[in-house]
């Protein structure tokens, strides 16, 4: 008889494990604020994940963070969890009855914020073998779940998300404010669509909170060779797509087309933010003395990685303008970017 628990999302545990690295921050102005995300996670031997960011759990955190793989993990769940919680904290203060966390694996909102979602109904939705995890790691965590939260197990193959809503006492009537985070770039686009425009149908004061990639970004993690990506890069594209082997990526948003998309399924953007970008930099990372957590490290990785860039590939005949010109529309192409979204 195999007692070993039924597999987890990678990507789940690598957030969790890169959130409670960033919440061992000493400096508040820029701690990743999932303290919990520890306790869920539990025996990490449980998982077959290996990342640096999961390894770096059992190292101090100045030790973890000289590892510019770790830093650049670190920072990116420290942007999205702060992004996040502020705009669940906007929700409930304009009047949120119900909050929906969607793939909630080792989310922690609902015990995090048991006096502001004191008066909300909570629905964690997941896939019953991951939610199973997740409960008995509460109750060898944190004891019993509050009282207003209830889990909704769902097979997607046989129910939608309507359908499981109100099977657990979703009250459709009720503005509610959805929380899809690490969700949407791995769901096929047409459930995308339909995810979204379900919230898109709700009540006035109903909205949503979620991450995205830009399609070009999508289609070009799903056709990687590894055997043409430079030497001086091999190692990290090999654990990214590791990580993501049974989890591919299969949706991205139309570029620079964020606002039309969603108003076509009902909703208006509030908010967009590049992670990495310089205001989420200002706003979650900037520590009380001016500097960035992890700058140093970052800094001196990629010194170190473009010399080994330099040394392998020969000089480069194109215009300097030109080339620059052409890694900006690169780096757009590849944003990182958060949104929250209201009922129009």
């Amino acid at each position: 008889m195999n007692d070993s628990p039924p597999p987890v999302s990678r990507t789940a545990v690598w957030g969790a494990a890169a959130r409670a690295i960033g919440a061992r921050e000493p400096d508040a102005a820029a701690r990743n604020p999932d303290y919990l995300a520890e306790k869920l996670l539990g025996n990490l031997a449980d998982f077959d994940v290996r990342h640096p960011v999961v390894d770096a759990l059992a190292l101090d955190y100045d030790e973890a963070m000289k590892n510019a793989e770790v830093v650049g993990n670190v920072r990116t769940l420290t942007v999205r969890a702060r992004f996040i919680d502020e705009a669940l904290e906007r929700a409930v203060a304009g009047g949120a009855t119900q909050v929906v966390i969607l793939g909630a694996g080792f989310d922690t909102h609902a015990y995090r914020f048991v006096d502001l979602l004191s008066r909300v109904k909570v629905f964690e939705v997941d896939r019953p073998a991951t939610q199973a995890i997740k409960i008995r790691r509460v109750n060898d965590t944190l004891g019993e779940p509050p009282a207003n939260l209830t889990y909704v197990g769902i097979d997607f193959a046989h129910e939608d998300l309507p359908s499981g809503l109100a099977r657990c006492g979703y009250d459709r009537s009720q503005p509610t404010f959805f929380i899809m985070e690490g969700l949407l770039m791995y769901l096929p686009e047409e459930a995308v669509r339909a995810t979204l425009g379900f919230v898109g149908s709700l009540p006035s004061g109903s909205g949503v909170v979620f991450d995205f990639f830009y399609q070009p970004m999508v289609e070009r993690v799903a056709s990687i060779d590894k055997a043409n990506v430079p030497e001086a890069a091999r190692p990290y594209v090999e654990r990214f797509t590791n990580l993501l082997r049974d989890e591919p990526w299969r949706s991205g948003f139309p570029v620079d087309g964020e606002r039309e998309y969603l108003h076509g399924l009902g909703l208006e953007l509030r908010e967009l933010m590049q992670v990495g970008g310089v205001e989420s930099v200002r706003r979650y990372l900037t520590k009380t003395d001016g500097t960035q957590i992890g700058a140093q490290t970052l800094a001196e990785a990629m010194a170190r990685f473009a010399e080994r860039m330099k040394a392998a590939a020969p000089p480069s005949t194109e215009d300097p303008a030109a080339l620059a010109a052409k890694m900006r529309e690169q780096q757009r192409l590849m944003a990182y970017q958060l949104a929250v979204a209201v009922v129009a």
